[in-house]
């Protein structure tokens, strides 16, 4: 889940913009949460294909 659509409980802002001390801890977690929190989406996509072709190159090998 991102956090720039949620909004703080505790003071009706939207967490991305950080006003609380709530807001800015919840940002922390979220972007440091897993292992690929920090990667962006094009990332991910960019590391899903070379698996993707990882995988194909070591299947052709073995057939």
């Amino acid at each position: 889940m991102t956090y720039d659509r949620l909004v703080c409980a505790n003071c009706a802002a939207p967490v991305n913009e950080g006003r609380c001390r709530v807001c800015r801890a919840n940002r922390e977690r979220l972007q440091n949460e897993g292992p690929f929190g920090g990667l962006n989406p094009m990332a991910l996509i960019a590391l899903l294909a070379v698996l993707i072709a990882a995988m194909a190159l070591l299947a052709h090998q073995t057939a």
